[in-house]
């Protein structure tokens, strides 16, 4: 089985610091391997930082104060703007649809389109990617490493960073801060 489009919960007894409590939204999983955008890390940096390194300016201050996420560990100078489409929005240069409703894109045109005012109305803007290697998500996932549950937008844009650990296995009916860290097969 197939993630993308799907959260990943990291299980409390994941202690790789790169992943520790984190909630990674998979945009892409195949027999080739799978990429993720960790959505529960912000760094210490907003959007409107990252907008003016390009010599633009944020017509709106507090789309300019959005915090910026750690992605993950591989290519952390790489920015991923997942957002909502595809509505009314223009198309930009490089775009993975993951879902019906959520996107991906990886080039510099959303920034300047953000940044006038004409881009996707909620974002999220992250520097680097988790990657795995043919069939290694589903070691982990056979390990009891995460857990997993198709992705809501709610999760995505509108619940607080801090929230969105617990928030997530909530979707499946668990508080995550109960489970073990021992994993078990029946």
């Amino acid at each position: 089985m197939f993630l993308t489009g799907h959260l990943l919960i990291a299980m409390p007894g994941l202690q790789d610091p790169n992943f520790q409590r984190t909630v990674t939204y998979i945009c892409e999983h195949s027999e080739q391997g799978a990429l993720g955008i960790v959505i529960n890390r912000p760094l210490d940096l907003d959007l409107g930082e990252i907008l003016s390194q390009l010599d633009l300016t944020a017509a709106d201050p507090e789309l300019a104060r959005q915090p910026v996420l750690q992605g993950g560990p591989v290519h952390q100078e790489r920015g991923f703007v997942l957002h909502e489409g595809p509505g009314d929005q223009p198309s930009f240069d490089a775009t993975l649809a993951v879902s019906d409703t959520i996107r991906v894109t990886t080039s510099q045109d959303i920034l300047a389109a953000l940044a006038s005012g004409r881009g996707p109305r909620r974002v999220v803007l992250a520097l680097g990617y988790a990657g795995w290697g043919a069939g290694q998500l589903e070691q982990e996932m056979a390990a009891n490493a995460w857990l997993s549950v198709p992705a809501t937008n709610e999760i995505i844009f509108d619940t607080p960073f801090e929230a969105r650990w617990r928030a997530a296995a909530r979707l499946l009916g668990i508080d995550v801060a109960t489970l073990s860290s021992d994993a078990g097969h029946a």
